[in-house]
């Protein structure tokens, strides 16, 4: 290919020659494009409305995560005329506690944050150092004490965890100022 410019200097044209590119897949900025052209082809053979495999497998992940809290791994905390849903975690731990329900407890007030009660009896322990306790925590202390947290705040102690209220709002209204009877139930 030949292309005709015009040179400033003398007024005239001279031709220069222009070698066409190769055209090859090669170094590290092929392999990008090599992925973008993929995923372009991938997208483009989805019907409207229908998901790519990579889209097909998030959504897989999301109903894996779904599958993980199953009516079996929620349990019920009433308080008074409040009732919370709790996701209990997956350990041994929250499976012996969901074991003992339906159970009611007297809990004691304690720091301004929390109510605890002895449970009638010891459960498996894995203890961990949250660092940050969360409003609507329910965690293990020791072997035999229950905790719900109503308030977030840093801590040093170790706990094992049993799970989470879903919806804490209105948690710490619920539970009071003092001690306060909670039944924690299946359903």
């Amino acid at each position: 290919m030949t292309v005709i410019r015009a040179s400033a200097r003398t007024g005239g044209q001279r031709p220069i020659a222009i070698r066409p590119q190769r055209r090859g897949i090669r170094g590290p900025g092929a392999l990008s494009g090599l992925g973008l052209l993929l995923s372009l082809l991938m997208f483009g053979t989805c019907e409207v409305g229908q998901p790519s495999t990579s889209s097909t497998t998030a959504a897989a992940s999301h109903t894996a995560a779904a599958a993980r809290k199953p009516e079996e791994s929620r349990v019920w905390m009433t308080v008074g005329e409040h009732r919370f849903a709790i996701t209990l975690a997956d350990n041994a731990a929250a499976r012996a506690f969901a074991a003992l329900l339906p159970l009611t407890l007297d809990m004691t007030e304690l720091n301004g944050n929390e109510k605890y009660a002895q449970l009638p009896n010891t459960l498996p322990t894995k203890v961990s150092r949250p660092g940050t306790i969360r409003n609507g925590d329910l965690l293990l202390y020791g072997s035999d004490t229950v905790v719900v947290f109503y308030l977030t705040f840093n801590s040093t102690y170790s706990y094992t965890p049993l799970g989470r209220v879903d919806n804490p709002v209105g948690l710490a209204q619920a539970l009071g100022p003092r001690g306060v009877r909670v039944v924690f139930s299946a359903n």
